[in-house]
């Protein structure tokens, strides 16, 4: 064969694995990619333009579909038809993947796709000077892995190493954080991890046809800490609350959170440290979680309001009153929760105020106390906690059996993710 027939070959073949791929796989949100145009030539059928682009922070719809082609009138008509078809401007996200299709020879596109959601898509198309908008909800297919680990430094890096042949990054992060939420109540995630210990985690995993990757519930997990074995099942108890217990049927809720941020990054702990505003070294009576400007803090137990207001260095500062002694300090708040005062009833993980960086503070944090019976505590070990209350007689033959099957389905022998079931 010629070389100038074997390119044009070639070249043919890859014009039809372009359209293929453009007509069958929905546009993925890409924060970095450019507008771009292509030609889709497919056999039998009209030669297709596509134009990829993305909706820019702060821009309207309207906007971006004359960008792409659409008159004034017509970029008004397919807003109208997005609204009808249940789309919400106000709670579009910048970013969102648009692709507009038409026809080579027609300047103006008859039919706009819109990456709603991960497993949402908006399909609008033209007909004559009007437009239809329809959902596509993209189908899921769920999966029940395990996941084993070993820690090295930290919970993240070990499930990088551990997930990464079949987890994306943000899967393995979700996972990570399901798996510390499990255990808020016993384990500092940042603390009380030493190099050597282990975890298995049992928990749901969907996948689109696209690729997409979410982790739902964990069902079953066991972490090895110097030695000991903490187990957690996800049981539906009747009568006692949490959605997870240990291995003796214990619940793993316990009387306080042992965080006050929900998604947090420890920046100093109880001990001595250089203090960053007044400057010597001075013992440090709390502990300081670093966060955004306007991140929520929640109540790490059920009580009462007792301080609500300025408290010099602290800045804003919150004080919580709970039983057995406890009392609970957030500083350099910048706002309080709109309807709390002091006298104001509070439950555990209730939003009670924002990160802020009032008082002697030189960047946004959360410097957060606890005092038992009047005295400053190390929260670690003040909040440490075997658990809280057990299954009932009733439910116990019932929790048995569901946990011996769960745990069971965590001996898998090496490091990684294997896969038990698919529905």
């Amino acid at each position: 064969m010629k070389p100038g027939l074997v390119r044009f070959a070639l070249y043919s073949l890859v014009a039809l694995a372009l359209a293929g791929a453009l007509r069958f796989t929905p546009p993925l949100p890409d924060p970095e990619r450019k507008p771009a145009e292509v030609l889709a030539v497919q056999a039998g059928e009209p030669a297709w333009k596509l134009r990829f682009d993305t909706l820019e922070k702060g821009e309207s719809l309207q906007s971006l579909f004359k960008r792409g082609g659409l008159t004034e009138v017509s970029a008004v008509r397919a807003v109208q038809a997005a609204a009808s078809a249940s789309l919400d401007q106000r709670r579009i996200p910048s970013g969102m993947a648009v692709t507009l299709k038409s026809q080579a020879a027609d300047s103006s596109p008859s039919e706009i796709t819109l990456q709603v959601a991960i497993d949402r898509m908006l399909h609008l198309r033209r007909n004559g000077d009007a437009w239809a908008g329809e959902e596509e909800r993209v189908p899921w297919t769920t999966d029940t892995i395990v996941v084993v680990g070993t820690i090295a430094s930290n919970l993240y890096d070990a499930m990088d190493e551990s997930g990464k042949e079949a987890l994306p990054d943000g899967a393995r992060r979700q996972l990570a954080w399901s798996l510390a939420d499990v255990y808020e109540y016993r384990v500092d995630m940042s603390r009380d991890l030493q190099k050597g210990d282990e975890f298995r985690v049992v928990a749901e995993r969907s996948v689109t046809p696209g690729g997409a990757v979410r982790i739902g519930k964990v069902i079953a997990a066991a972490f090895k800490l110097s030695g000991s074995i903490i187990d957690a099942v996800h049981f539906a108890s009747r009568s006692v609350s949490g959605e997870y217990f240990d291995q003796t049927g214990k619940s793993m809720r316990a009387a306080f959170l042992r965080a006050p941020l929900e998604f947090r990054r420890i920046s100093s702990v109880f001990g001595g440290r250089e203090h960053p505003v007044l400057g010597g070294w001075r013992q440090h009576k709390g502990t300081d979680y670093a966060a955004n400007l306007g991140t929520p803090v929640r109540a790490i137990g059920d009580g009462v309001i007792t301080r609500q207001g300025w408290g010099n260095g602290y800045g804003n500062v919150l004080e919580i009153r709970h039983r057995n002694g406890f009392v609970t300090r957030y500083g350099h708040l910048s706002r309080f929760a709109q309807g709390l005062r002091s006298g104001s009833r509070v439950s555990i993980g209730q939003t009670i105020a924002y990160v802020g960086s009032t008082g002697m503070s030189t960047g946004p944090h959360l410097h957060f106390e606890v005092l038992v019976n009047g005295q400053q505590r190390d929260p670690r070990v003040a909040l440490r906690s075997a658990g809280g209350d057990p299954i009932p007689a009733g439910e116990r033959d019932e929790f048995t059996h569901l946990k011996d099957q769960l745990l069971a389905s965590l001996d898998t022998p090496a490091p990684g993710v294997s896969k038990l079931a698919q529905r």
